[in-house]
């Protein structure tokens, strides 16, 4: 059972739970404690190892310098390449590229190992950590080689989490990376501390995946945890292993929060000893009196194997639950797709029914999620002396990394694996964003992975192709795969977990992975392959705006997915105007033709054109403003498109959501609020404003025209609401915009039109 608190509370001794109520201070009193609730926040260990990075030496503005930098092959050319356009000479910290999502070099000719060449030479050049492909996932190479208790490291790839191994991570867009490489920090208000009360011991079968659901299930409807941190506390935390921490670890970035932590002891300690690095090690809790600004309690004697059905981490139900209720949850399923497709596909699971059994099509246990050792062994231990069939259902293994590998190799698991039927493959993300093992058309998959979101496992519903993913542990894929597909949870396993001893072999990383000890050799030349392209020009912000809205998205909630599919679109990740084509390509695909078409009146006006070159519709709304603004001039005055969104960004931390609309001469996005800080913080640092509106209830529609006068003075002075007008059958009708809160980099990086300009004017 996963329960929370309404309001906040102070901690004692690690155990004691005291909420904040009228009365606390009794409460307090009453175990001789004197202390306020200010003095109180700084005993998290989040305050303490957030404190120790901060440099502005205000709390509750922190400019944070992270101890280490980490990318995958999908983000770190163009953030090397924006790096360089503003004078990248060296790492100045330690600056780990690893190749785990393009690594199968499957789609495009040559671009995909063309961008592990320029990584590397990059690694060499400017004196960085270079891990080839199938060697690890980004985020297990980080477990095994980079977390440190009391650091933080910062990733461009959104599950960037270490806080069990005691080290706060935070997952970013790629230009807060550049921030890094340049010597800048990362702005943000002191995030509020929810406490993560963990108590009891899981029941057999129950894995880490499990208890991540059961959280996320209860946290992200209702934003409880949305851009703060999670710290996992409790009596609880002791009778889970390293692995099973791990495990739920990763997950918190599905309920939206900024970065967890974990106390820390022996059982931590022994996984820096094993890993060659005791000395990384140091115990963390909070103090004798922490204050937490919520608390989210986790009964873990109660919890049941979990899985969340299409298409959300959060669509949560205990597997039993499915069973019973099958054809009612998955006439669920078809309401939340009919919400995120419309009537562009036919999507029914009723078929997946049979004799009153849930048969799923596929299973995966993959990736930073799933991949860990523990995992694999409870796996192989389910299906030992099973068989998988030779009918539909197919299970693949994917190890986290390789040294896992080969421990799986030398204690027997991988032979049990391959003798199920099942297939044991190398270090792989695809899995979990639709690089690899692609389902069927109409096809169910369960994974142990991090999303299932609409379209992520590779469906191209305007090609008639539609499949879905449920979450689940690996526990009950191995069940379910034992089961030939029936839909099992694993605590209907009547044999043994074998207790397996893990090995870490170093040899394998020192005789593969390029490290320069933080050396640079400015003599080495990067190697270009013709897909890697530098970032067009982009301008700085005009004194008032005229834009076209040409998406308009109504769904409760748009993945990053969605505004640039993952898939065989990430080969492309290296080439911004190469990218861009698929912008929106599976939610609407008309946003591009629009966006072009606007930003073709934009290249005029840079150019100077009279109004009557303009496109007839661009030049009727130019004519309208006129009628009021009578000083609107191609000088003055830009013209961009913009799209609207409910709630826009959760998901990945790709900055190419925001940067391909950029390219395409975007200049804003409007929305009711932001799934996540990330992606707020990828349009600002590519100079496009992050409008808010209030209500649904909008006085624009899709391709009407909105101005907006004095944006750049409204921007530089800090205009809590702007003043816009949408542009419509020959008349101007006000409303209001917010931008929200914005530090004074924030703004400056909008008014010069992205942070390349931003660094190149400093």
């Amino acid at each position: 059972m996963v329960t929370t608190l309404d309001k906040g509370c102070f901690l004692l001794n690690g155990t004691t739970i005291i909420p904040d109520d009228g009365e606390a201070s009794a409460a307090l009193s009453s175990q001789g404690v004197t202390t306020s609730k200010e003095e109180a926040r700084q005993n998290t260990i989040a305050y303490g190892i957030l404190k120790a990075h901060n440099t502005s030496g205000n709390m509750d503005k922190l400019c944070v310098k992270f101890d280490k930098l980490t990318s995958h092959d999908i983000t770190y050319v163009g953030i090397i390449q924006t790096a360089r356009a503003s004078g990248l000479e060296k790492f100045p910290i330690p600056y780990v590229l690893t190749n785990c999502h393009n690594s199968l070099c499957a789609v495009g000719g040559t671009i995909n190992e063309d961008d592990h060449m320029f990584g590397l030479t990059a690694a060499q050049k400017y004196g960085g950590v270079y891990v080839p492909p199938h060697q690890a996932v980004i985020h297990q190479f980080a477990r095994e080689m980079l977390a440190t208790s009391g650091g933080m490291i910062l990733g461009s790839d959104s599950h960037t989490r270490y806080g069990a191994l005691g080290t706060m991570a935070v997952g970013e867009g790629g230009p807060e990376l550049v921030k890094q490489l340049l010597g800048q920090t990362y702005d943000v208000d002191m995030p509020g501390v929810v406490a993560i009360y963990l108590e009891g011991t899981p029941k057999k079968g129950v894995g880490p995946q499990d208890v991540a659901l059961a959280i996320i299930g209860k946290v992200f409807g209702d934003g409880y945890v949305k851009n703060k941190v999670m710290e996992f506390v409790g009596p609880g935390v002791k009778n889970l292993s390293a692995d099973f921490r791990i495990g739920v670890d990763v997950m918190t970035t599905e309920t939206t929060c900024l970065s967890s932590i974990w106390q820390t002891d022996d059982e931590i300690k022994q996984f820096y000893d094993i890993h060659g690095r005791s000395g990384d090690y140091k115990e963390l809790k909070p103090g004798a009196v922490a204050y937490y600004d919520g608390l989210v309690k986790v009964d873990l004697d109660s919890l049941n194997p979990m899985i969340a059905m299409p298409f959300h981490p959060s669509n949560v139900y205990e597997i039993a639950e499915v069973n019973r209720n099958a054809a009612d949850i998955l006439a669920d399923v078809e309401k939340r797709a009919k919400v995120s497709f419309g009537d562009k596909v036919e999507f029914s699971l009723q078929n997946k029914l049979k004799d009153g059994k849930l048969y799923v099509d596929q299973g995966i246990i993959a990736g930073c999620a799933g991949g860990g050792f523990e995992n694999i062994c409870a796996a192989a231990d389910i299906l030992k002396g099973h068989f998988i069939g030779n009918d539909r259902f197919t299970l693949s293994v994917y190890p986290a990394s390789t040294p896992i590998f080969m421990e799986v190799v030398k204690n027997g698991t991988a032979a049990t694996i391959l003798e199920s039927g099942a297939i044991l493959k190398t270090a792989f993300c695809g899995p979990c964003f639709g690089a690899g093992d692609t389902p069927a058309n109409n096809a169910f998959s369960i994974r142990h992975s991090t999303r299932n979101f609409p379209n992520r496992e590779g469906s191209k519903v305007q090609s008639g192709q539609v499949a879905s993913v449920a979450l689940m542990d690996a526990r009950s894929i191995a069940a379910t795969a034992a089961n030939k597909g029936i839909l099992t949870p694993a605590t209907e396993f009547d044999g043994d977990f074998g207790k397996y001893k893990y090995h870490f072999d170093s040899k394998i990383y020192e005789n593969r992975v390029f490290d320069s000890h933080g050396k640079a050799d400015p003599s080495v030349e990067l190697q270009l392959g013709p897909n890697i392209k530098d970032w067009p020009k982009m301008v700085a912000l005009t004194d008032n705006l005229l834009l076209k809205v040409v998406s308009e998205i109504h769904d409760p909630v748009t993945t990053t997915d969605e505004l640039i599919p993952s898939g065989e679109t990430s080969s492309y990740r290296s080439n911004p105007l190469g990218l861009a084509e698929f912008t929106l390509s599976r939610k609407d695909p008309a946003y591009v033709g629009l966006a072009k078409e606007v930003y073709a009146q934009e290249l005029k006006r840079r150019e100077n054109a009279p109004i009557d070159e303009m496109s007839e519709e661009t030049a009727a709304a130019i004519k309208t403003v006129l009628t009021q603004f009578t000083d609107v001039s191609n000088a003055n005055t830009g013209i961009g498109s913009t799209i609207f969104a409910v709630k826009p960004g959760d998901g990945s931390a790709r900055e190419q959501a925001a940067s391909c609309q950029k390219v395409l001469g975007g200049w804003a996005n409007i929305a009711n609020e932001y799934a996540t800080k990330r992606y707020r913080s990828n349009l600002i640092n590519w100079g496009m404003l992050p409008f808010i509106i209030d209500g649904e209830d909008l006085p624009f529609k899709n391709k009407d025209y909105i101005f907006i006068p004095d944006i750049r003075k409204a921007v530089k002075e800090k205009a809590e609401n702007i003043k816009a007008f949408a542009v419509a059958d020959g008349k101007l009708s006000e409303f209001n915009l917010k931008l929200g809160s914005l530090t004074d980099d924030e703004r400056q990086i909008i008014l010069d039109g992205c942070l390349i300009n931003f660094n190149r004017v400093k």
